[in-house]
């Protein structure tokens, strides 16, 4: 996927929950802390009725307590697959107009879960 192709696919915030929650409840949200299916919600913002917690389809994601919107993060992420080596902060915090902390930050995040996907994938087909 291009960065037209993620722009148009993922325009609004709520486009980009809405993904983020098909992808990783696949329409029956569970709860992070506890793992209980026992969940009342309000849009985009979920309550457990077994633990007494609050949460979001982020929480323990890389989106996890970041104040950029998700959809610059859907942008950073096809920017730094679709790079032909490596992209440097810099280049990131030019192209997606944020501040060049935020930028590393952001592919520092990005960086370590793929080496964690990485290392995930490695263990199961060994």
């Amino acid at each position: 996927m291009n960065i037209t192709q993620a722009y148009k696919q993922f325009p609004t915030q709520e486009d980009c929950l809405a993904h983020l929650e098909e992808v990783r409840w696949h329409g029956k949200p569970q709860c992070p802390y506890c793992k209980s299916f026992r969940i009342s919600n309000n849009e985009h913002r979920y309550h457990c009725n077994a633990c007494n917690t609050s949460f979001s389809v982020t929480v323990q994601t890389i989106f996890h307590k970041t104040k950029v919107d998700l959809q610059r993060w859907f942008l950073c992420i096809t920017l730094v697959l679709n790079a032909r080596k490596n992209i440097s902060s810099r280049q990131l915090a030019q192209n997606l107009e944020i501040n060049k902390n935020t930028a590393c930050l952001m592919l520092m995040r990005i960086r370590r879960a793929m080496h964690e996907q990485g290392n995930l994938l490695k263990s199961v087909t060994i």
